[in-house]
């Protein structure tokens, strides 16, 4: 069953998509742009093997004017490559955290310390987590959280990672983070303007925003049918399965009289009550 989205509704909607889609195409511009400079190296007799040496400045310089920027919502960025690809460091995280990111200790951007000893205590294998899991599988963008980020932020983050290829293979992801206390200062204004009580989740149900104070960031949002409802969001058929709930322009109603509404590409959706 579905409804038909009205005007307030399908404006709030179009807003969230709007405050996201920029940061979704800043990422695609980063990953051409990294997919270009990496398909000179490694190709041809007389061509470099790819190094973290020679990527890690290309990398700084395309994120650190957005991490630079004041009033933007990323607060790290940068480059994980594909364990081995890189000749002189077979983990690397070319990672910048912004002047608004309060891990650690330091001001302005600054470049993350991740341990990429396999024997170290601290290291982590970056494989086996969903930012580069999910995307490393379906070969396509992908929004993670909000989640406790313990490697980069150490708080309630959404990371948005895309993979990057050179010549049919994967060689890293790009990404970039951000807090999801700053996009509830800037989300929450916009849901409000639906006059629903309403909640903003990921395609697992996971809470980013809610106008009920008793609904925690990051929670599970259990309602009958959102899960089923979501599931195109998630990419549960396979490739491509998100289209039919990102194309429609109508609210996919709940049994309990709830709305979801997906909002456009960000795979995110919006949950309108009462």
């Amino acid at each position: 069953m579905t409804t038909r989205l009205d005007v307030p509704a399908a404006q709030v909607v179009s807003r969230i998509a709007a405050t996201i889609d920029p940061v979704f195409a800043m990422v695609d511009g980063w990953r051409d742009a990294l997919a270009a400079h990496l398909a000179g190296t490694g190709t041809g007799a007389t061509a470099p093997e790819p190094t973290a040496r020679a990527l890690d400045p290309v990398v700084d310089a395309l994120v650190r004017p957005e991490l630079e920027r004041d009033g933007g919502l990323i607060t790290g960025a940068g480059f994980v490559a594909d364990p081995g690809y890189l000749m002189d460091a077979p983990w690397h995280l070319a990672w910048w955290l912004g002047t608004a990111n309060t891990f650690g200790s330091g001001h302005g951007v600054r470049r993350l310390e991740a341990e990429s000893d396999p024997d170290a205590e601290q290291f982590r294998d970056y494989t086996t987590l969903e930012w580069w899991r999910v995307p490393a599988r379906t070969g396509t963008r992908h929004l993670t959280g909000p989640y406790v980020d313990y490697l980069c932020t150490d708080d309630y983050t959404v990371t948005i990672t895309t993979p990057v290829t050179v010549g049919g293979e994967l060689v890293g992801l790009v990404g970039a983070d951000l807090y999801v206390a700053q996009l509830e200062r800037v989300l929450l204004p916009v849901i409000r303007a639906s006059g629903h009580p309403c909640t903003l989740v990921n395609a697992s149900g996971r809470v980013v925003a809610s106008t009920d104070a008793h609904r925690a960031t990051g929670a599970l949002l259990r309602l009958d049918g959102l899960a089923d409802a979501l599931a195109p969001l998630r990419g549960a058929a396979g490739e491509g399965a998100d289209a039919p709930l990102r194309a429609s322009t109508a609210g996919i109603a709940l049994p309990d009289g709830a709305l979801l509404l997906p909002c456009g590409d960000t795979s995110l959706a919006l949950v309108l009550e009462g």
